[in-house]
């Protein structure tokens, strides 16, 4: 997912560029968008890890 948020951060950038606001405006809220949720999901297997981890002692 990660991947994708680069692939439409890439697109907004170019988009922009070229004189296409409004494709860049959206292409850029779905990067932030998806990369949000990287984030979430990253903090919750981060916490998960720490938990795991602290049981095994």
């Amino acid at each position: 997912m990660l991947k994708w948020a680069l692939i439409f951060l890439v697109v907004s950038l170019i988009a922009g560029f070229l004189g296409f606001s409004g494709v860049s405006a959206a292409t850029a809220t779905i990067a932030k968008v998806l990369f949000a949720i990287v984030l979430i999901i990253f903090l919750i297997f981060l916490v998960l890890a720490v938990m795991a981890g602290s049981l095994a002692f």
